[in-house]
């Protein structure tokens, strides 16, 4: 009997899986996890509150750990946007679009507001697309990183539910 209840608990509390996860402001308390592996991609879209056009941010999943933001895309420059590339980064303009490319910024954690005033930020990995209010307030801050979940942690929080974008 004891044997089966450490085993239990082994199979519980064991890290099983890796994941993108969003914690409250400066909380240890969960609000949702995206399943990712080492090498997966995905992105943050917001809305440029004075622009009002999109702003996509691309990142990875290092095998450390960390997220590496690897590219940076906007419509016009202004308040907050990039005027050129950095040492070793491509800057280019494309089907109306400016991009940073070959961005090495890495990052052991991401701190993410969701927008306010233009409240559309977005998540997207893959095909799937999900908005940031499905899952916190306008205007709450985050904390993004990338860990590995125990079975029960995972039982427990809320995943990211996957919406095709196609």
């Amino acid at each position: 009997m004891l044997l089966f209840l450490l085993l239990l608990l082994y199979i519980f509390f064991y890290p099983v899986s890796m994941a993108l996860v969003f914690y409250n402001e400066d909380t240890n308390e969960r609000q949702a996890f995206l399943p990712l592996e080492y090498g997966d991609e995905f992105q943050i879209i917001f809305t440029h509150s004075v622009h009002l056009s999109d702003v996509v941010e691309k990142y990875r999943v290092t095998s450390d750990k960390q997220i590496e933001q690897f590219e940076f895309i906007f419509e016009e420059f202004g308040v907050g946007m990039p005027s050129n590339a950095q040492t070793g980064e491509t800057f280019v303009y494309e089907e109306g679009r400016y991009h940073i490319r070959d961005m090495k910024n890495l990052f052991p954690e991401l701190r993410v507001r969701n927008g306010k005033a233009v409240s559309q930020h977005r998540l997207v990995w893959g095909t799937h697309e999900v908005t940031f209010n499905d899952y916190m307030e306008p205007g709450a801050w985050m904390t993004l990183k990338i860990e590995h979940l125990t079975l029960w942690q995972w039982l427990k929080g809320a995943r990211i539910h996957e919406q095709n974008t196609n």
